[in-house]
C-alpha cells in the first residue's frame, strides 16, 4: 500500500478541466458514435434504443466513467499499476492487464476503418461521389489488398505523431482544434439531413420510443454500444484520470463527457436515419444494413441529393476527425502501459506501439483480400478482433474493475478521491448501487448474451 499516493512528478498532466473534458469526450466521440451508434439504433428500433441508451448512459456508464477516472487520480498510474497499486488484489488485478491489454487489440482494426475513411474523403474531394456511390464498390475496394494497406498505414502514421508529442502538445492540442469543428459539421449535416422531403419520418422513427420495436436484443445492443461509446472498460479513462490535476471536479467533468457524447451520437443518429428514410422512402431492410450503412448506403444517399460532393467531403471529414480523437485516446492508454509497467521513453513506447499497430491492423487490413480465406471461428480477422475485444473482453474489463473498486479499494477511499474539488457527491447513492451491485451484472449478461449470439445460440 505504501506505493499507492507517491506522486510520480514527471508525470504528464492535462492543462485543466477543459484539457481534460476535450480529451476525453474526443476519446468517446468516435467511430462508435458516427458509425456505430445510428446503425445500430436504426436496427433495433430507434427511438426506443435511444431512450434504453440514455438510461444505461446515465447510470452504468456515469459510474464507469467515475470508477475508471478517480481510480487514474488517485493511483497516478496506467491500468496495470493502478490495479497493483492495492498490493494483494489476487485474481482481482487481471483486470488491470485486461484493460491495458483491450487498446491494444482494438487500435489496429480502429485504424483500418480509419484508413477506409481517408480512402472515402479523398474520392470525395476528387469529386468521385458518383463511383463511391455505385453498387459493388466498398466490396471491390476493401478487398484490394495494397489500396487498404496504404489508406491504413496513412491513420497510423498520423495517430503515432501526435502521440508522439505527448499529452498536452498533442492529444491536449489536437482534441481543442478538432472537437469544436466536428460539433460544428455535426449540426450542418444534421440540419441539412433533417430537412430533405420524407426525412421527419426518420426523426420521428429515432427520437420517438415506440415501444412495439423493444426486444431483449435492444438493451443488449444498447448496452454493448455503451462501452464503445463512452470508452468504458478499454483502460483509457484510468490513463486519461492520472493526467488529471486533483483540483479538477471529478463529477462536472464526467457530466460533461456524458452530455457531449450523448449529443454527439444523437447528432450522427439525426445525420444518417433520416437521410436514409428520405432516401429509401422508410424501406426496413435499408435501415438493417449494419456495419455498411456507413460506406455502403450513405455515399448513395449523398448521391441522390443536392450538393452531394459537399455534404460528403463535410461528413467524412466529420468522421475522419471523430476516428483520430478515438484513436489518439486508445494509442496512448497503449503507450502509457508500456512507459509505466517497462520503465521506458515515450519514444520507445510509441515505437513498439507502432509496430503493433501495423502487424495487427495489417490482418485486419487485408482480411477481406488476400487473407481472405483465413478465418477465426467463421469471422474475418476485423469482426474477430471486434467481437473478442467488444463482447466478450470489455464486459469482463467491466466486471472486475467494478468489484476492485467496491471490493479492494472501498467506497470510502473512492468518496474521498471524487470530493476532491468538489463539495458535495450528487449521485453518490446512484453511484454505490451501481458499483456494488448491478455494473457487474450488467457487464456479465453482455458478455453471456454477446457470445451466445456470435455462436448462434440466440438472434440479436
Amino acid at each position: 500500500m505504501s506505493n499507492l499516493h507517491t506522486h510520480d512528478n514527471k508525470r504528464s498532466s492535462f492543462s485543466g478541466k477543459l484539457g481534460y473534458v476535450l480529451s476525453a469526450a474526443g476519446a468517446s466521440v468516435g467511430l462508435g458514435n458516427i458509425w456505430r451508434f445510428p446503425y445500430l439504433a436504426a436496427k433495433y428500433g430507434g427511438g426506443i434504443f435511444l431512450l434504453i441508451y440514455i438510461l444505461l448512459a446515465l447510470t452504468f456508464g456515469y459510474t464507469m466513467i467515475m470508477a475508471e477516472s478517480a481510480l487514474g487520480r488517485m493511483t497516478r498510474k496506467s491500468p496495470v499499476g493502478a490495479f497493483q497499486a492495492f498490493g494483494k488484489a489476487g485474481w482481482l488485478s487481471a483486470g488491470g492487464w485486461i484493460n491495458a491489454i483491450i487498446p491494444v487489440l482494438i487500435v489496429p482494426y480502429y485504424s483500418v476503418i480509419g484508413g477506409w475513411v481517408i480512402k472515402y474523403l479523398i474520392e470525395y474531394i476528387r469529386g468521385n461521389g458518383k463511383m463511391l456511390a455505385a453498387d459493388g464498390y466498398f466490396s471491390e475496394f476493401i478487398s484490394d489488398g495494397v489500396s487498404t494497406e496504404l489508406c491504413f498505414i496513412l491513420f497510423c502514421l498520423f495517430t503515432l505523431t501526435i502521440i508522439y508529442a505527448g499529452v498536452r502538445n498533442g492529444i491536449e492540442r489536437v482534441s481543442k482544434f478538432m472537437m469544436p469543428i466536428l460539433i460544428v459539421l455535426s449540426v450542418l449535416i444534421a440540419v441539412y439531413s433533417v430537412t430533405r422531403p420524407g426525412a421527419m419520418e426518420g426523426v420521428k422513427y429515432f427520437l420517438v420510443p415506440n415501444v412495439k420495436n423493444f426486444s431483449w436484443m435492444t438493451v443488449v445492443a444498447a448496452m454493448g454500444q455503451m462501452f464503445y461509446s463512452l470508452s468504458i472498460a478499454m483502460g483509457i479513462l484510468i490513463t486519461f484520470g492520472s493526467y488529471m490535476k486533483k483540483e479538477t471536479s471529478l463529477e462536472d467533468s464526467t457530466r460533461n463527457v456524458e452530455v457531449f457524447d450523448t449529443a454527439i451520437a444523437i447528432m450522427a443518429g439525426l445525420m444518417i436515419i433520416p437521410a436514409v428514410f428520405s432516401f429509401s422512402g422508410g424501406d426496413p431492410d435499408t435501415l438493417q444494413a449494419g456495419p455498411a450503412l456507413m460506406f455502403i448506403t450513405i455515399p448513395k444517399v449523398f448521391e441522390n441529393m443536392g450538393f452531394g460532393t459537399v455534404v460528403g467531403i463535410l461528413f467524412f471529414l466529420l468522421v475522419l476527425f471523430a476516428a483520430v480523437t478515438s484513436s489518439i485516446a486508445l494509442t496512448e492508454s497503449a503507450v502509457s502501459t508500456f512507459e509505466d509497467e517497462l520503465g521506458w521513453s515515450r519514444r520507445r513506447a510509441t515505437v513498439l506501439v507502432g509496430v503493433i499497430m501495423i502487424a495487427l491492423g495489417s490482418l485486419s487490413s487485408l482480411g477481406y483480400g488476400p487473407l481472405a480465406g483465413i478465418k477465426i471461428i467463421g469471422m474475418q480477422f476485423l469482426d474477430f478482433f471486434d467481437f473478442l475485444t467488444n463482447s466478450v473482453m470489455m464486459p469482463i474489463a467491466a466486471m472486475l474493475t467494478s468489484l476492485f473498486v467496491s471490493r479492494i479499494v472501498g467506497m470510502k477511499r473512492m468518496e474521498e478521491e471524487i470530493m476532491h474539488g468538489e463539495s458535495t457527491f450528487r449521485r453518490k447513492k446512484i453511484f454505490i448501487v451501481m458499483i456494488k451491485y448491478l455494473c457487474p451484472v450488467f457487464a456479465l449478461i453482455i458478455l453471456i448474451s454477446s457470445v451466445a449470439n456470435a455462436f448462434g445460440w440466440i438472434a440479436m
